[in-house]
């Protein structure tokens, strides 16, 4: 089976399947007017997504099931599922009380679509084009993700239609991961039993722990920045000479932008190697987080030019993270790993998430994102620690 055709409809799931997550971010302010929608309850609808995938991946990891369930068919019926309950909230949610249980939900089924997709796309690759494969992946997954605010931004749907268009490209991922989407060559043997435990047992070997905690630095100031980006942009002086809205501001800059920071990445992990290239993303995104008081009050055009560059370096390093996972972890429970990863990473962004607004509310937007860069400055610190591991890059002639 033709490689990039697979690679291709991996990459096309995740945008597809993505999109429902942080559809609900694109329509707060439709919602503050339609429901009366406080502060605190724009806050646990993304969050809620986020406590559901960590629910989620714990549950997947203690059954093995990234590892024991043909993971297309996991993918495709965990897409399917994130776009029913996403339908369910724009035709019957009326509030809150509705909403953030099904978005719960949906973080649950989002869970069974992400480190599925991981260990499905590294299946297509060998060791020397690895870092390039999963950037093509955290690339899906970054367009995904911002999917919602161009839709909201350029069309006038009212905000349910928003829902149903982001739930409706969750369904055709779906059929697209069960109509062409199979394991590769590089797949690992499915797991001999179940061993829930290797979620925490990698944590004593070093490679895989250093990886992890390289990670989770990251992922303190990803999901909290892609969050309250459109309300930092809002509060600027700026806000009302963005080009089109401030949901296509972030489109281009989050989305547009995380996506050549996720190529870039990718094709440095394999240039230079995994921790060189980890490390330049989190200096750079870590910089982004110090230095965004000072472009708070900045033209329009200086404003859009950072945090594109924010936007690219913020996710630049994600797909190194699970490369570099994927490559030191026992091989027969690699799904379990990844999923073990993104789950206690994505707990971590629910406090991130949750502080950051806090923060925004004690001193204003402008100086709320400080908060994230002892994130980066942490896996700047686990990434030295791991390069230190002296790993070999892998050849160029290697299969990819």
């Amino acid at each position: 089976m033709n490689v990039g055709v697979q690679r291709g409809a991996i990459a096309a799931v995740q945008v597809l399947g993505l999109a429902v997550w942080f559809s609900m971010s694109a329509v707060v302010p439709g919602l503050r007017s339609a429901w009366g929608l406080s502060a605190g309850g724009a806050v646990w609808l993304t969050a809620s997504v986020q406590c559901g995938f960590v629910a989620g991946a714990v549950a997947s990891t203690a059954l093995n099931l990234a590892d024991r369930v043909p993971p297309q068919r996991l993918l495709a019926a965990s897409a399917a599922a994130a776009a029913a309950c996403t339908a369910a909230l724009a035709l019957f949610a009326d509030g809150p009380a509705v909403a953030v249980p099904l978005r719960f939900m949906t973080g649950v089924f989002l869970a069974g679509v992400y480190p599925t997709g991981m260990k499905l796309m590294a299946s297509w690759a060998g060791s020397a084009g690895r870092g390039r494969t999963m950037g093509v992946l955290i690339a899906a997954l970054t367009l995904g993700s911002t999917l919602p605010h161009l839709i909201a931004g350029l069309g006038s749907l009212p905000w349910r239609g928003v829902l149903l268009a982001a739930a409706a490209a969750g369904l055709a991922g779906s059929v697209i991961s069960l109509a062409f989407v199979r394991p590769g060559p590089h797949a690992a043997p499915a797991a001999p039993a179940r061993n829930p435990r290797y979620a925490l047992t990698m944590f004593t070997e070093r490679g895989p722990r250093l990886a992890n905690l390289g990670y989770f630095g990251h992922m303190w100031e990803l999901y909290a920045l892609w969050t309250w980006i459109p309300a930092f942009l809002l509060a600027t002086d700026a806000a009302g000479d963005l080009p089109g809205s401030v949901e296509v501001t972030v489109f281009l800059t989050m989305g547009i932008g995380g996506v050549v920071g996720c190529l870039l990445g990718g094709w440095g992990a394999d240039r230079f190697g995994r921790p060189p290239a980890a490390l330049a993303a989190l200096l750079l995104s870590g910089l982004c987080c110090l230095l965004s008081p000072l472009f708070f009050h900045a033209p329009p055009a200086l404003l859009l030019a950072f945090c594109t560059l924010w936007g690219a370096a913020v996710i630049a390093d994600s797909g190194v993270f699970s490369t570099s996972l994927s490559e030191v972890a026992d091989r027969r429970y690699v799904g379990t790993a990844l999923t073990g990863q993104t789950a206690i990473g994505f707990a971590l962004t629910v406090v991130s998430i949750q502080l950051t607004p806090l923060l925004a509310e004690a001193v204003g937007w402008r100086h709320a994102f400080l908060l994230l860069a002892p994130g980066p400055l942490a896996g700047v610190l686990a990434m030295r620690a791991f390069g230190s591991r002296a790993t070999p890059l892998p050849s160029p002639h290697g299969t990819s």
